[in-house]
């Protein structure tokens, strides 16, 4: 360690390097009126999650099912493949763009995080990454991804888990850090598929 360290100092921070995507006035409406809208527990009705989640620019499929409280930063920074399940209280956060592919579950109270600060940088500066979740992936509630993270293909993230790397196609992950328990087995009625088992930290 040097003798002299460098500080941090917020004041330096420079958040309108930051833009959106969307001018001050679209922002404003979903603040203040999609986003109340999309979280209300009165309004029970998926289909008008979709449309209103569609009207702010968001790429969203037929037959994704939205559940009250969900939040989502940036509606035009969202694509959701056919028969997605978003539920309860899921905080997706997408200062950079959040891809969920087809039949995607994300359990209550997942969170999908983008955005962290370069901590090297005295001015705390922002990073941004997009997330990806393949197809038939499930994260399961209270669990939290970090920027720039993919999961694999029908891959489980486990209750609680935090997952800061990416995930194989078809492994279950668990834990803080998140660590490869298993691998999913799928079992058609008619047809039985397995895979090899084994336990692996990562990195």
């Amino acid at each position: 360690m040097s003798a002299v360290q460098e500080r941090v100092n917020l004041a330096l921070f420079q958040s309108h390097s930051y833009h959106p995507g969307r001018s001050l006035l679209v922002q404003c409406a979903w603040f203040f009126v999609g986003l109340p809208l999309l979280r209300s527990a009165w309004i029970p009705s998926s289909s008008f999650r979709r449309w209103l989640l569609r009207l702010f620019g968001a790429d969203i499929a037929q037959g994704v099912v939205i559940k009250p409280g969900v939040r989502v930063k940036f509606p035009w920074k969202l694509t959701a493949g056919r028969n997605c399940w978003i539920g309860e209280d899921a905080w997706i956060d997408n200062l950079a763009h959040v891809t969920l592919g087809r039949d995607v579950c994300l359990s209550q109270g997942v969170y999908l995080c983008t955005g962290n600060h370069d901590w090297s940088d005295p001015a705390f500066g922002l990073r941004i990454e997009s997330i990806q979740i393949d197809d038939g992936a499930w994260v399961a509630a209270r669990a939290s991804l970090a920027p720039g993270v993919r999961i694999g293909t029908h891959a489980v993230v486990g209750l609680g888990a935090v997952v800061s790397a990416n995930v194989p196609a078809y492994a279950v992950y668990t834990g803080n850090p998140a660590c490869l328990q298993r691998w999913r087995s799928i079992t058609p009625k008619d047809d039985s598929v397995s895979m090899p088992g084994g336990v692996a930290c990562s990195s």
